[in-house]
């Protein structure tokens, strides 16, 4: 029987970018279907013999010569098996050309439906399997239109819908736009792969770390932390083991332009990075700058902060409708209350709770000079020193972290 099944064959593939042997097996088997239904019983064991070369289909039944027959769609007797091969022996397989003579065109018209379904399932498991061993990468998407809220997307050979719950709020798409999208997860469900991308998850930051910047894409610089407000701000909390690297540094670049590049592609926001520490008074002093802190209290058992700031770094230390304590809170893992004092002698701990340091006993060890920039700051350090720790000292103004040191070890523990 001559058709014409190659050149669909050809054409399937290469307008869904199928491998051939899917579409040769998906068309077997709708043939296999076609005969069943019109000719033969659901259980027989067919098989379709194709000939690629001269496009020739032969439909064979398959059966097992045995002694004695129990199953006639299934088994053969030896006599009857000797018809068709004469030194037929019991557990042979016998294949059967019962291919009618009207099969080519009622197979053509049974089949249609079933191998556009098989081509439709086989089209969306390659699908799966292509980006399921991809999630947790980002991709350059064009955006091809935008209806009802949803952005459809052109990437990689397919189109796929940015949803509500995955855009950045004041984000406005267009059609010709190029975006970075962040591939979350893919599930198959009943309409088939199910592609969950994003425009708003921490991740998309943190791979965009590692397509601008060379040593966190060689592991020399290490993003330990990420808190994003999608949109309009993010923290980043960087480290590296290598002394000679600055982490920091690394990821601004020369003149700001490596930071810059991810902001851009992130529409504007605006992106902190911060040196990590295991030191969490120093993190978190980090983490709410531009705010000074002037205490940090630590309650390890309740995962929480109280961060003593005067009132004229009220403002600074919460941000916008809360956002830098919020963002900072998330990046070193505790909530931060902010405990807000009129002057600095509100700071320090009352003298009956002050179990760290007593004030100095020997102001030898203190030069005249470290003394007058303690005068200058208004604070009489026999009396007032008191519980205090370096992270204050440092923000009275001329003292450097050698003298603070010198200051610390002029005291005595309580």
């Amino acid at each position: 029987m001559q058709t014409k099944i190659m050149a669909a064959v050809n054409q399937l593939c290469a307008e869904k970018n199928l491998p051939r042997d899917i579409v040769i097996d998906a068309i077997q088997d709708a043939l296999v279907a076609a005969y069943r239904k019109d000719y033969g019983k659901k259980e027989e064991e067919i098989e379709i013999s194709f000939n690629e070369e001269n496009e020739n289909i032969t439909v064979l039944k398959v059966l097992e010569v045995v002694s004695k027959v129990s199953d006639e769609h299934k088994e053969i007797s030896k006599k009857d098996a000797a018809k068709y091969k004469k030194s037929a022996k019991a557990g042979d397989i016998i294949k059967i050309d019962v291919t009618p003579n009207e099969y080519g065109r009622i197979a053509a018209q049974a089949a249609k439906q079933v191998i556009i379904q098989k081509l439709q399932e086989a089209e969306k498991k390659m699908v799966f399997d292509k980006f399921k061993e991809r999630e947790g990468e980002i991709f350059s998407a064009l955006v091809s239109r935008v209806e009802r809220g949803q952005v459809f997307l052109d990437f990689d050979k397919i189109t796929a819908i940015l949803p509500p719950r995955g855009q950045v709020r004041n984000e406005r798409y267009y059609p010709g736009q190029r975006i970075k999208i962040f591939l979350d997860k893919v599930i198959m469900s009943h309409m088939g792969p199910e592609l969950y991308i994003s425009r708003n998850h921490p991740k998309l930051v943190k791979k965009l770390f590692e397509m601008e910047i060379p040593e966190i894409k060689s592991d020399l610089v290490e993003i330990k932390s990420i808190a994003r407000e999608p949109g309009v701000r993010s923290k980043v909390a960087v480290f590296s083991e290598q002394e000679e690297i600055d982490p920091v540094g690394a990821c601004v670049g020369q003149k700001g332009v490596r930071i810059q590049a991810i902001m851009d592609e992130l529409g504007g926001e605006h992106i902190d990075i911060i040196e990590w520490t295991d030191d969490v008074e120093k993190l978190v002093s980090q983490a709410l700058s531009p705010a000074k802190i002037s205490r940090i209290e630590i309650l390890e058992e309740e995962k929480r902060i109280k961060a003593h700031i005067l009132e004229s770094e009220r403002a600074l230390a919460i941000g916008r409708g809360g956002q830098n304590v919020r963002l900072a809170g998330i990046l070193c893992g505790y909530e931060i209350d902010i405990i807000t004092v009129e002057h600095v002698d509100a700071i320090k701990p009352k003298k009956e709770e002050s179990t760290s340091l007593t004030p100095i006993k020997d102001s030898s060890k203190l030069d005249q000079d470290i003394i007058q920039k303690l005068e200058i700051a208004g604070i009489e350090f026999l009396e007032q020193l008191s519980g205090l720790n370096k992270n204050y000292l440092l923000e009275i103004e001329g003292i450097t972290e050698k003298e603070a040191d010198v200051i610390i070890e002029s005291m005595i523990k309580a």
